[in-house]
């Protein structure tokens, strides 16, 4: 009998520890808007050291407004200074995405910034919404 009481005590404290991890900073993405590209219900998380990659991981969903313009849209992300890394949507359509970007130099990320375009091909500039950026300070 006192076997199963220990066994259950053991399997409460693996549960009570699974959730005990620490949460970065957390917020919501504002409706990011250019010329045929369209990035809604964004959020974002500022991992912690340690947990995939200490990433400004991110989320939404990105919509090709013009869909008979014959043009792809894209989401553009930057950590801490570094270039632009392009995630591509669907021509004609609607995507979900998810994603992470970290800088390799560091433990982790404490600034971003995302900004959505419409690749025009390479006769003509893409135009991009403004840059919305964030950061965390982790004092």
């Amino acid at each position: 009998m006192k076997r199963k009481s220990v066994g259950l005590l053991a399997a409460g404290l693996m549960l009570t520890g699974t959730g005990a991890a620490p949460v970065g900073q957390q917020g919501g993405i504002p409706v990011l808007r250019s010329g045929g590209a369209e990035f809604t219900e964004g959020a974002y998380t500022f991992n912690p050291p340690g947990t995939d990659h200490g990433s400004f991981e991110w989320s939404g969903r990105l919509t090709d407004t013009y869909p008979n313009d014959g043009h792809t849209v894209y989401v553009q992300v930057s950590v801490e200074r570094h270039g632009w890394a392009r995630y591509y949507g669907k021509q004609r359509g609607s995507v979900w995405m998810r994603h992470s970007d970290w800088s390799g130099a560091r433990r982790y990320t404490d600034d971003a910034a995302i900004r959505v375009c419409r690749d025009r091909g390479s006769a003509r500039p893409d135009n991009c919404s403004p840059v919305q950026e964030f950061s965390y300070s982790r004092d």
